[in-house]
């Protein structure tokens, strides 16, 4: 699983009830002339956006609530924020400096909105869109009314994050970490640990601030070196291209690591999603190689 989660600097996440569509923006109850512009304002921004809803039955009201909830949530390391609104008309978001947000700068979100910080508990985002793959809404949906049953906060439903072949899958904010094939139990363990600024290891995809070579490497550091506090790491450059990158992660004290990472396929052949209708290998990251550079002043 490392190195197989959604990227993305900044989260952008609008509550939508009722049913979602296979490409929920344009396809639920959200205007899906809004939900176009939106795409637009956000593509090469490093904002992505999705929509959530509270775990739970799903009758279609037919009608939009009236006031939403609103996130957005930065995830680069040494600049970690999840600010949030509410809002009774989405067209607002429109409003918002979509170029700053993926920078993480939240000025516009807050004078848009009239947000603020988030000072309540982390955010547990299960995919749950089930149009865009059955296996979300029958195993991420049980797993968010579970959650929410035995009375953990924080947790939402969420349109697609990708990699349906490990569903049910995750999205912890604020550090941005996604996690596949959940249990509830394992993300209450991973919520303790997110309040306590640690990372949980158990089912890590990786951190949606890095494209997936860096999550694969900062993973690979990790396990190496035993490191689980969430803000000690970073991926600082990437060289390369496909099949092959080399990774430098950075730590806090000064410490940096080089780090091979080669595209593989998974075999035997699978689907990509419960519903692809062709087999193939699908591609993971393997870390071939990791190794701790000497650095002038450190050591």
């Amino acid at each position: 699983m490392p190195g197989t989660a959604a990227t993305a600097s900044t989260w952008l996440l609008l509550e939508q009830a009722g049913p979602w569509g296979a490409m929920a923006l344009t396809s639920s109850h959200l205007d899906p002339v809004l939900g176009r512009a939106l795409e637009a304002a956000a593509q090469d921004t490093g904002v992505r956006i999705a929509l959530i809803r509270r775990p739970g039955r799903h009758a279609d009201p037919g009608m939009p609530p009236p006031v939403r909830q609103v996130y957005a949530a930065h995830t680069t390391p040494g600049n970690v924020w999840v600010r949030a609104a509410t809002t009774t008309d989405p067209a607002r978001l429109l409003g918002l400096d979509f170029a700053a947000l993926g920078r993480g700068d939240h000025r516009s979100f807050d004078t848009a909105l009239r947000g603020g910080p988030h000072t309540g508990d982390p955010l547990a985002l299960v995919c749950t869109n089930g149009k865009r793959d059955r296996c979300c809404a029958l195993l991420g949906r049980p797993l968010a009314a579970e959650l929410a049953a035995s009375g953990v906060p924080g947790v939402w439903e969420v349109t697609h994050l990708g990699g349906h072949r490990f569903s049910p899958t995750v999205l912890v904010l604020p550090h941005g970490y996604v996690y596949g094939r959940a249990e509830a139990g394992t993300v209450k363990e991973v919520l303790h640990g997110v309040r306590e600024g640690r990372v949980v290891l158990d089912g890590c995809r990786g951190r949606s601030a890095w494209e997936r070579p860096g999550q694969a490497a900062e993973l690979a550091v990790r396990r190496a070196t035993g490191e689980d506090r969430a803000e000690a790491l970073d991926v600082v450059l990437t060289t390369g291209e496909a099949p092959r990158w080399e990774v430098t992660v950075a730590h806090a004290d000064g410490r940096h690591w080089r780090v091979v990472v080669a595209r593989g396929a998974s075999e035997p052949p699978r689907a990509e999603s419960c519903g692809a209708s062709v087999l193939g290998p699908p591609a993971r990251m393997d870390v071939v190689a990791v190794r701790e550079l000497v650095v002038a002043g450190v050591g």
